[in-house]
C-alpha cells in the first residue's frame, strides 16, 4: 500500500510514518515510480509503534522493543535484556513524574500567598 493508504488506515500522518521509517520502525519498498510500497502488516506495526510512543517510549527503545511486541496491546515476549530496557524507562518515568509533582506543589504554594 502507498503511504497515503496507510496514513488513512491507521490515523497516523505521513510526516510520522516517514518519520517512523527513517528511524527504521518501518519498511517500505520503493517501486519503480519511486513511490514507497509497504506491506499490508504495516497497519499492525504502525498500532503497535503508537502505543509505545503513547507509552512514553523514544524511537531509540522502541526500535528496541518492536520486534518483540506481540500486538499493540502492547504484549511482548519477555527476555532479560528487554525486561531492564523497560525497568530503565520506568524509572525514567518515575523521576520525571516526581519533577512534575514538586512543580506542581511550588506553584501551587505561589499561587497559595
Amino acid at each position: 500500500m502507498l503511504i497515503g493508504e496507510l496514513s488513512g488506515a491507521t490515523g497516523a500522518s505521513v510526516r510520522s510514518l516517514r518519520h517512523y521509517e527513517r528511524h527504521g520502525l518501518l519498511v517500505a519498498d520503493r517501486g519503480a515510480n519511486g513511490y514507497r510500497q509497504f506491506p499490508d502488516s504495516a497497519v499492525e506495526t504502525v498500532a503497535r509503534i503508537r502505543v509505545l510512543l503513547a507509552a512514553g517510549l523514544s524511537v531509540a527503545t522502541i526500535l528496541q522493543v518492536l520486534p518483540c511486541t506481540l500486538d499493540a496491546t502492547p504484549r511482548i515476549v519477555p527476555c532479560a535484556e528487554l525486561s531492564a530496557k523497560l525497568r530503565g524507562e520506568l524509572a525514567r518515568l518515575d523521576r520525571q513524574a516526581d519533577q512534575l509533582d514538586r512543580a506542581r506543589a511550588l506553584i501551587s504554594r505561589m499561587l497559595a500567598v
